[in-house]
């Protein structure tokens, strides 16, 4: 097949996150079996306008900021001429609306909707636009064909009205052999690990407010903060204020050897985003033999297995997060229970099962298309 896909950024975008991941480790394996695959997405500075990535062609154009206002251009001027089998709609932040001008069969991908979070992440101007956006989307792509990564997500589509025919699930995974995939070594001091981009919607400041009162019963616990993001000051002036700092490590960027090494040596990885299409994160802790506690949200419950891979609590409820934390802190049975069961969750989770999902549904509506 010839496959066009749509996407806001690529695999090497510095602002990239687990969407971009989910696209890239699919749609490579694709073009390895022998398919033809293209990626369109906005300009990155230093980065080339056109580079072949893993077998992916991708193409950089426009300006971040307006690159939904340069797809329907470009598709009409250039792409409808090229003869593509199918073309893929990565909804990712504003929708392309690709229904509205895409004339070969269409498949969208979804990994959740913003909603109302947006407006804890962004000014009130910029989280109306997102919102407004997506409610647009229940009218225009009522009627295309989906492929969502979680079921949270699908019962979020079915909430609003989709039909439940038009939808399959193609889930995150992980590259099962860039991981320890044992319980390996860990930190002398009770270490408590996020990792993640630090963006403000994910909640980190409640992951602070919690090891705080952790730190007051378990002097010697440690968080490791990993990732990057424009959050960071607020999160290390907080850090400051609840005199946590000195226990508390912010390392930025982490390469991958580095981030197998923190989640490994962890004993527990938290996740506290308000929500999430899924949860790739929780996965790659549970790969590194370490559990998680999450927050009990759609998506990131999707990546959990409760008291098997982790603990799920209720969002927002610093409380219950301490108290998780320090049971699995002080309760080595527990600890080396959820950790045994960690590993043991994320051999279920394969990107080539997933890429070969993700073929399928391409078929799939390639013959739908024609009938």
């Amino acid at each position: 097949m010839k496959i066009l896909i749509f996407n806001w950024q690529d695999i090497k975008n510095p602002f990239g996150g687990g969407a971009e991941v989910h696209l890239h480790e699919i749609f490579k394996r694709i073009a390895q079996m022998g398919n033809e695959v293209w990626l369109y997405c906005c300009k990155t500075p230093e980065l080339p306008s056109y580079e072949e990535i893993d077998g992916i062609k991708t193409l950089r154009h426009g300006d971040r900021n307006t690159f939904n206002f340069t797809v329907k251009s470009v598709y009409r001027n250039r792409f409808s001429k090229e003869k593509f089998d199918i073309v893929i709609d990565d909804i990712n932040k504003i929708p392309f609306y690709t229904p509205l001008f895409v004339k070969e069969p269409l498949l969208a991908i979804s990994h959740h909707f913003f909603g109302k979070s947006i407006f804890r992440e962004t000014n009130p101007l910029s989280a109306s636009y997102v919102f407004l956006a997506e409610k647009l989307m229940d009218y225009i792509y009522k009627k295309t064909q989906f492929a969502v990564v979680s079921q949270s997500t699908l019962d979020e589509f079915i909430s609003r009205g989709y039909n439940l025919k038009n939808f399959s699930i193609v889930q995150n995974a992980i590259t099962q052999e860039n991981f320890p995939m044992k319980v390996g070594y860990k930190s002398e001091f009770p270490t408590i690990a996020y990792f993640g981009r630090l963006k403000k919607y994910k909640s980190i400041d409640h992951l602070l407010f919690a090891f705080a009162r952790v730190s007051k019963n378990i002097p010697d616990a440690r968080l490791n903060i990993l990732g990057k993001g424009d959050f960071l000051p607020s999160l290390q002036k907080l850090a400051f204020e609840l005199n946590i700092y000195d226990k508390t490590k912010f390392f930025g960027f982490v390469t991958e050897t580095e981030k197998i090494e923190l989640l490994s040596s962890a004993w527990v990885v938290v996740n506290t985003s308000m929500k999430e299409g899924w949860g790739i994160t929780n996965i790659e802790a549970n790969a590194c033999g370490t559990p998680v506690i999450s927050a009990n949200v759609p998506g990131l419950k999707d990546s959990v297995s409760e008291g098997l891979s982790g603990l799920l609590y209720e969002y927002g409820n610093i409380n219950q997060l301490s108290s998780l934390l320090e049971s699995i802190l002080t309760d080595k049975e527990l600890r080396n229970n959820l950790s045994e069961g960690s590993v043991q969750w994320a051999k279920q989770f394969s990107w080539d099962n997933s890429a070969n999902l993700m073929l399928n549904r391409c078929k799939e509506v390639i013959e739908l298309t024609k009938k």
